[in-house]
């Protein structure tokens, strides 16, 4: 059951050109693939932001001693 198989492809592209219309597919399509650009480009700058250098904090049981 979760699996995406061809035919549920086909018929989300069935629906969305029903929705949408032919005209506006391509429009949709750009602005998805730019979203998508824009979030991976976020997401590997809060990557690069992290230093794996950075010294971890102390246990909290540690500090009970």
């Amino acid at each position: 059951m979760g699996a995406l198989r061809p035919v549920h492809i086909l018929i989300l592209v069935v629906v969305l050109l029903l929705l949408f219309g032919a005209r506006r597919l391509p429009d949709l399509a750009q602005s998805v693939g730019q979203s998508l650009k824009v979030f991976r480009k976020e997401v590997k700058e809060l990557r690069d932001d992290v230093d794996p250098r950075a010294p971890e904090p102390p246990d909290a049981g540690d500090a009970a001693r």
